[in-house]
C-alpha cells in the first residue's frame, strides 16, 4: 500500500504544513529535572500529537538505557586497558540508542553508526560481539543478517544509501519491513545524505532517517555546519515530514520514532527525525575535547542526563522501586562482566586468513606469500620445538 503526504493529512485533519514541518518547539514529554511536562510541550500541536508510552514499555526501556551506559562506562575502560583499539562513546545519548531499538520489529533493518554501539546490543546483538571491531577484527563479529543489522558504518554517511537499497529492495518484494538509517549531523553535510534521502523520497520508501544531532562533527560546531531552522526542517526540501525531539528524553523519544515507523510502516514515506542531544565524552580515546569547546558548555548538559531524567521520572512516578533498581543494576553489571570476559581472552587467530579472502579465487602473488609464510611459520615452529 502507498500512501500519499495528501492522504496522511487527511487523516489527521490537518494542513501539509503541519505535516510536513518539524514542530515549533523540540517535542519534550519529560523536562530534565524528570518531571512531565504540560500537554502543551508534549506534542499536541496539530500533526504532533503523540501519547505517552506505556508503563511497562518505560520500564522495559530504562533498564536498557542503565544498560547502555554501564556499556559506555566498561568499553572506555577496557579502551584504557588496551583490550580495544578504539571506542566512540555514546555516553549522554543512550536514549537515542534505545529508542532507535526499540521503535524496531524483529523484521525491520538498523542501519547504524560506529557510535551506535548501545543501539546494536539493544537490537539483540551479544555484546561481546559487538565490540569485536573495535579490538580491531577484520569480520565486525556478527551476522547482519541474523539481527538485521547492518555492519557499524565508520565511513560518514555511506549507510545511509545501504539503508535506502535495502528499502526499495523490501518494497519490491512486497516485504512488511521498516529500515532506520541512523547518522550524526555532521553526516548531514555530506554528498550521499543528499542522495539518500531524495531517492527515498523519490520512490516513497519505508525509511525513517534518525539523526543524532550531537552538536559536533569530531571538532566542528553545528553552526559552522548547517544554518537551517533545524536539520529536521531539511526534511520538507526532499518531500518528506520532518520532526525533532529532545535527544535525552526517552520518553518523546520513544513516542516520535515509534510514530514515524508506524507511519512509515503503513506507506506514507520515508520520514527525517533529529535528536538533539550532547556527546559528553570525547569523539574517541583519541580525541582532546578541550582544544573545541568549554567544560561549561559539558556542564549545562550534564544537567540534562537522560539516565537521571529517567530515573528521577519512574521514581516520582512509583515506578522504579528499590528492587526494580536493584536488578537492573545487576543486569548491568551482568553485561560489562560479559565485556571484560570475552575482550580478556585473547582472540585465536589463523595468520592464513591475510590470503583467504582477498579473492573468490587467489592470485598467483596471492599463493606466493601465503606459501611463504607457511613455510616461515613451520620454521619457526620447529625451531621452538627443538629449544624445548
Amino acid at each position: 500500500m502507498t500512501v500519499s503526504a495528501d492522504e496522511v493529512v487527511r487523516k489527521f485533519g490537518i494542513s501539509v504544513e503541519d505535516y510536513m514541518l518539524p514542530a515549533r518547539h523540540p517535542i519534550q514529554m519529560v523536562d530534565p529535572d524528570g518531571r512531565l511536562n504540560p500537554k502543551e510541550r508534549q506534542g499536541t500541536e496539530p500533526g504532533h500529537e503523540y501519547a505517552l508510552p506505556d508503563d511497562a514499555e518505560l520500564m522495559a526501556a530504562y533498564e536498557r538505557l542503565v544498560i547502555g551506559r554501564r556499556v559506555n562506562d566498561q568499553n572506555s575502560s577496557l579502551v584504557r586497558q588496551g583490550r580495544m583499539a578504539v571506542y566512540p562513546s555514546s555516553h549522554g545519548q543512550e536514549a537515542c540508542q534505545v529508542a532507535a531499538a526499540l521503535c524496531l520489529d524483529q523484521q525491520d533493518w538498523m542501519f547504524p553508526t560506529y557510535r551506535d554501539s548501545v543501539a546494536v546490543m539493544t537490537k539483540g546483538v551479544d555484546p561481546v560481539q559487538v565490540m569485536t571491531i573495535f579490538r580491531g577484527d577484520w569480520h565486525g563479529g556478527y551476522d547482519p543478517t541474523k539481527y538485521k543489522v547492518a555492519p557499524q558504518c565508520t565511513p560518514l554517511t555511506t549507510q545511509l544509501l545501504h539503508a535506502v537499497g535495502v528499502a526499495h529492495a523490501a518494497k519490491l518484494k512486497g516485504e512488511d519491513s521498516v529500515v532506520l538509517a541512523m547518522c550524526g549531523d555532521g553526516a548531514t553535510s555530506e554528498g550521499d545524505f543528499h542522495e539518500a534521502l531524495n531517492f527515498a523520497a523519490v520512490f516513497h520508501l519505508p525509511v525513517v532517517f534518525f539523526v543524532q544531532n550531537n552538536q559536533y562533527a569530531i571538532s566542528v560546531p553545528l553552526a559552522h555546519q548547517s544554518v537551517a531552522p533545524s536539520l529536521a526542517h531539511k526534511a520538507v526540501g526532499y518531500g518528506m515530514a520532518g520532526e525533532r525531539v529532545d535527544g535525552n528524553d526517552l520518553v518523546a523519544l520513544l513516542a516520535v520514532l515509534d510514530r514515524a515507523v508506524r507511519l512509515a510502516r503503513d506507506g506514507s514515506g520515508p520520514l527525517l527525525v533529529e535528536a538533539h542531544t550532547y556527546r559528553m565524552q570525547a569523539h574517541t580515546n583519541a580525541d582532546d575535547a578541550t582544544r573545541y569547546r568549554q567544560d561549561s558548555e559539558v556542564a549545562q548538559w550534564l544537567a540534562k542526563d537522560p539516565v537521571v531524567r529517567m530515573k528521577n521520572y519512574l521514581t516520582e512516578r512509583g515506578l522504579l522501586v528499590q528492587e526494580a533498581e536493584a536488578s537492573i543494576a545487576a543486569k548491568a553489571e551482568d553485561v560489562a562482566r560479559q565485556l571484560r570476559d570475552g575482550l580478556n581472552a585473547e582472540a585465536a587467530v589463523d595468520p592464513q586468513d591475510l590470503f583467504k579472502y582477498v579473492y573468490e579465487s587467489p592470485t598467483t602473488q596471492l599463493r606466493e606469500q601465503s606459501a611463504l609464510l607457511a613455510d616461515e611459520l613451520e620454521r619457526d615452529a620447529a625451531a621452538k620445538e627443538a629449544a624445548q
